[in-house]
């Protein structure tokens, strides 16, 4: 059956038209994001929800969302999406970062010129009949310092803009490396540093812990006199009351805000100031990025649908379609690994320990980790998946690293999962032969080769004759077949294990027989999605 999406806002034409060449079914309701209700009684039907801004996507909304896989924001502001409800139910939140970066770009320094030159409040005044030539004395952009902080991909857009407007660009970004701020021709600054230099500063981060009132009353007051600050990033970078008394003292000469601290804004500290600008976040509002973020949107979300390749996602580690291909037996093994420990441990798990080898150790290793803590976390909640697992395990405190190391064995790869509780370590390998069928290949480093079937059995006994012989005849006495019988030991007459593949579960009744002969430590029944 096709996956079928519903496009909840304004989309353009092409974007329908592009899941439809993929094959997907879609239902077009552009206004349907302005009812709640009549949204949260269909959302059940649909696999993908693609939104602009119009569509709340609340808790309520993804607790009725019994099948949705995705959600798609064309544009790069996610707040009107509950993502930690969508995380904790396993639905991926991808959003559009690249398909408005020079428009929000261009708003910036379209809000720098405005301010410099206080065009609104000049084309106003000229608009009422005044010629008040003498008022409106501006300043030149050029020679001028422009702080930027945040020099990522906007950002990175409008150093290069101002650098072709002759002004000198300083950029705080802890991310921006020194080789990295050469090329761009800026220099790269502390913060403080920044707010002491600067004649202009422009913001171009998200909102975070990290830069929420970046521009506190604090750092407002570090600033040079006659600075003019721009803000088309976020609302919360800025104290705007802190920002409206020093436009008020004279200590900032002027502000453009594209965004802000509550929205839509109807009244705001900065209203009515003199040579403060204001626009209702248009920074994406342009056709070209319109349409390109909708195309964006409707390529990405067709890519998961179909081929499990994730591009622009917030709660998910991308995988590209390439990777999709190519990594698809290992993150089939990857959860294999996970879930026969996870059905191993009855206590709490402190710690998880993956080691990747070899091949494997080149591949995108946080989606690998994924699908292991995905594994992991099936026994006790069965819907889980590669996008809630992590939300999960770091709600119940549970430490995940990863190692990586060259070729070390027969295999070409392998990787090994070790899972620790406060009374034991349990560990599994496992690697993906040339059939591209999984296989474990040692479990409590007892080396063999199995493969992995829906039903299996693992029994772990000293290593003594006659364990063949009981398993064969107990399963054959409650008409289980075998499908495939392995078999390891750590030395002989020391401990040995079993693992067998059979065509149907193995019913309690000839769990206990086993248990009777007191030839077995343990006996545990598992279950594997092999689909």
């Amino acid at each position: 059956m096709a996956p079928k999406v519903l496009i909840s806002d304004k989309l353009s034409p092409a974007a329908v038209q592009i899941f439809k060449d993929r094959g997907i079914e879609v239902d077009f309701q552009p206004d349907l994001g302005k009812d709640k209700d009549k949204l949260a009684q269909i959302i059940g039907n649909y696999d993908g929800l693609a939104i602009r801004s119009a569509t709340k996507v609340t808790e309520k909304i993804i607790a009725a969302a019994s099948n949705l896989k995705v959600i798609g924001r064309a544009g790069i502001g996610t707040d009107n999406i509950d993502k930690d409800a969508a995380s904790k139910k396993g639905i991926i939140v991808m959003n559009t970062p690249f398909g408005n970066m020079i428009t929000t770009a261009e708003h910036a320094i379209a809000m720098m010129f405005a301010v410099a030159r206080q065009i609104p409040e000049a084309s106003a005044s000229t608009h009422a009949g005044k010629w008040e030539k003498s008022r409106f004395m501006g300043v030149e952009l050029t020679g001028k310092t422009l702080g930027v902080i945040g020099a990522g991909n906007i950002g990175g857009i409008v150093c290069d803009r101002a650098r072709a407007l002759k002004m000198k660009v300083l950029a705080y970004d802890p991310f921006l490396g020194e080789e990295k701020a050469q090329k761009m021709g800026v220099e790269k600054v502390e913060l403080d540093d920044l707010l002491g230099r600067a004649d202009f500063i422009t913001l171009h981060v998200p909102y975070t812990d990290q830069t929420a009132n970046i521009l506190s009353a604090e750092a407002i007051a570090k600033t040079k006199k006659g600075v003019r600050i721009i803000n088309c990033a976020r609302g919360g970078l800025v104290d705007e009351d802190a920002l409206a008394e020093a436009l008020k003292s004279g200590h900032v000469a002027g502000a453009a805000f594209d965004v802000f601290a509550k929205e839509p804004a109807t009244d705001n500290a900065l209203f009515h100031l003199p040579n403060v600008v204001c626009t209702p976040h248009l920074g994406a509002a342009t056709t070209e990025a319109q349409e390109n973020v909708a195309l964006q949107v409707a390529e990405q979300m067709s890519d998961y649908l179909l081929t499990g390749a994730v591009s622009n996602a917030l709660n998910m580690p991308s995988v590209t379609a390439e990777e999709a291909q190519v990594m698809g037996p290992w993150v089939k093994l990857a959860g294999h690994l996970g879930s026969f420990t996870g059905q191993m441990t009855d206590e709490p798990i402190q710690a998880v320990n993956i080691l990747y080898d070899g091949v494997a150790a080149g591949m995108n290793l946080d989606a690998l980790n994924c699908a292991v803590m995905a594994g992991i976390m099936k026994k006790a909640n069965p819907d889980v998946n590669m996008v809630s697992a992590p939300v999960i395990a770091k709600e119940r405190g549970i430490q995940i690293s990863t190692t990586s190391q060259d070729k070390s064995g027969a295999f070409d790869g392998y990787i090994k999962v070790t899972v620790v509780t406060a009374k034991r370590e349990r560990s599994i390998g496992g690697t993906v032969f040339s059939d591209g069928k999984p296989r474990f290949i040692q479990i409590k480093g007892i080396n063999i080769d199995a493969e992995i079937g829906s039903h299996m059995l693992y029994t772990t006994n000293v290593d003594v004759p006659g364990i063949i012989g009981t398993l064969g005849q107990t399963m054959g006495d409650f008409g289980v077949n075998i499908a495939n019988f392995t078999l390891g030991r750590a030395a002989a007459g020391g401990e040995a294990i079993a693992l067998l593949y059979v065509d149907d579960a193995v019913p309690a009744e000839a769990r206990a027989k086993l248990a009777e002969t007191d030839l077995f430590t343990q006996i545990k029944p598992l279950a594997f999605d092999v689909a």
